[in-house]
């Protein structure tokens, strides 16, 4: 039996070789690099779709959480850069991302902590864990309500910040996130906004315009912040065009 399955692996990995070989090779034309974007694409795609087997099934500390293995990654890089005294989530769900952030600042910034943003409070099982008690701030409402931004501000004057957006995805209220949110990250910090990769870049939703287009606008207003593409090196990221850097003093819109 173990060697049937062996066997079967073996022939499973050569075939996916032979298809990344083929997908990667340089055409007469020499467009390889469109035959890597539209793998990349592809992959998207594929592992949107199939969300109840990928990135719905992931799980942190026992908690669901619908965050991209790669840009969890990516993410837990620029917290150990820049070693944060409070990272600001917008859309807690389950709260596992919270706990992930968390985590990785208790071990750069033993002060720091997590302020987290939902709509509705799905962080029961969460808020059982210590590291939930201890480090994390849930705030229950609107991301873009005035009362819980000024709470945010007030939370965070004087200290160093990383945001996140990652709740509604509609293009108006990205946008609307990322004018109230912008103000508190500091020169040289950032602001992630994640699912970029929906209205169409690449996966195909009903939305009229989303993050992708939210960020569009956003640069368009301001030149205080820029997309650092190397947070992209992963190839495969939910936050395309998404890692924002701010470069400038002054937020202008």
């Amino acid at each position: 039996m173990k060697k049937r399955l062996a066997f079967l692996f073996t022939i499973l990995f050569l075939v996916s070789l032979i298809y990344l070989y083929r997908s990667y090779r340089k055409t007469p034309n020499g467009d390889a690099l469109s035959r890597e974007v539209k793998v990349i694409n592809s992959f998207h795609e594929i592992f949107y779709a199939k969300k109840g087997q990928t990135w719905l099934a992931n799980h942190w500390l026992g908690i669901q959480t619908s965050q991209n293995p790669n840009d969890a990654w990516i993410t837990q890089e620029i917290i150990v850069e820049q070693k944060p005294d409070v990272f600001v989530e917008t859309g807690t769900k389950n709260g596992g991302s919270a706990l992930i952030w968390a985590m990785i600042m208790r071990e750069v910034n033993p002060n720091s902590r997590v302020i987290t943003i939902d709509i509705v409070d799905k962080t029961v099982k969460a808020r059982e864990l210590p590291l939930f008690k201890e480090r994390i701030d849930f705030l229950l409402g609107s991301s873009t309500d005035p009362k819980i931004v000024e709470d945010v501000k007030r939370r965070v004057a004087g200290k160093r910040v990383i945001v996140l957006l990652d709740s509604d995805h509609s293009k108006k209220h990205v946008l609307a996130e990322m004018r109230a949110y912008a103000p508190i990250v500091p020169v040289g910090g950032y602001m992630i906004v994640q699912d970029g990769i929906l209205s169409g870049h690449p996966v195909k939703d009903e939305m009229a315009g989303g993050p992708w287009e939210a960020i569009d606008e956003f640069l368009a207003g301001s030149d205080e912040f820029q997309i650092d593409s190397r947070r992209e090196r992963l190839m495969f990221t939910y936050c395309p065009r998404g890692y924002l850097k701010r470069i400038g003093e002054n937020v202008g819109h």
